[in-house]
């Protein structure tokens, strides 16, 4: 697979960058589960040296997203229905918290962006445009949440956003749970202007409990084509 990362130019640590740059092209895909990452390689294509490249794939470790295997090196490490799991269950908890202070802070200027963003999304749905769909789903949440002005708990579910966007990418590919997906898009932003929590909760619930369960389903749906 032929990869391309631009020279690294900015002022961060270049173990930094490195390790963002290799996160990233992991979680979306772009360097696949059970690639084998050989440290001449990709020092070369990230334009850096190999000691702050093995220093992001320590990093890249930790987080569960490559492994070191016996005479093979350095592994892409597959999603599993269990990281699955812990990073929506990480996630549907914060955003959780999130949410009465979604509704005592809406303004009718946030209302009004919150339905643009809702009309383009209903463009691209009707085009059945998945790839262009898939991100601007994951802006309206992130334009929601960020409603409720709680930075702390708001910087912690970034830090799993990357994570999520995949996740959000495979379940919005099954149609029928993209448009009901939709529909509960819409209604979330009439229960923020209705000012009605305990409705807003209960459908944010099993709005985020579907998006993790037909994520599951395409997992084990990848995993099955694979075996046969």
């Amino acid at each position: 697979m032929s990869l391309s990362f631009q020279p690294m130019m900015e002022s961060r640590p270049i173990r930094e960058i490195a390790y963002e740059v290799l996160k990233k092209a992991i979680i979306t895909g772009e360097i696949p589960a059970g690639e084998r990452i050989v440290e001449t390689d990709y020092a070369d294509r990230l334009h850096i040296s190999r000691t702050p490249l093995r220093e992001a794939l320590r990093k890249l470790e930790r987080d569960g997203l490559v492994e070191y295997v016996m005479r093979r090196g350095v592994i892409v490490h597959a999603f599993t229905a269990d990281d699955v799991e812990q990073i929506y269950t990480i996630r549907n908890s914060l955003e959780m918290l999130t949410l009465p202070d979604i509704i005592a802070n809406a303004t009718a200027e946030d209302i009004a962006e919150l339905r643009e963003m809702l009309a383009r999304m209903d463009e691209l749905d009707a085009k059945n445009d998945v790839e262009n769909l898939s991100p601007i789903a994951r802006d309206f949440h992130t334009r929601l949440t960020s409603i409720s002005g709680k930075n702390r708990i708001l910087r912690v579910i970034e830090g799993q956003d990357e994570y999520i966007r995949r996740f959000s990418a495979m379940a919005i590919r099954q149609e029928d749970r993209r448009s009901d997906a939709n529909a509960e898009h819409h209604k979330l932003v009439d229960l923020v202007e209705q000012k009605d929590l305990p409705a807003f909760e209960t459908l944010m619930k099993h709005h985020i409990e579907r998006s993790k369960e037909c994520c599951l389903t395409a997992l084990a749906a990848r995993k099955q084509n694979r075996e046969l």
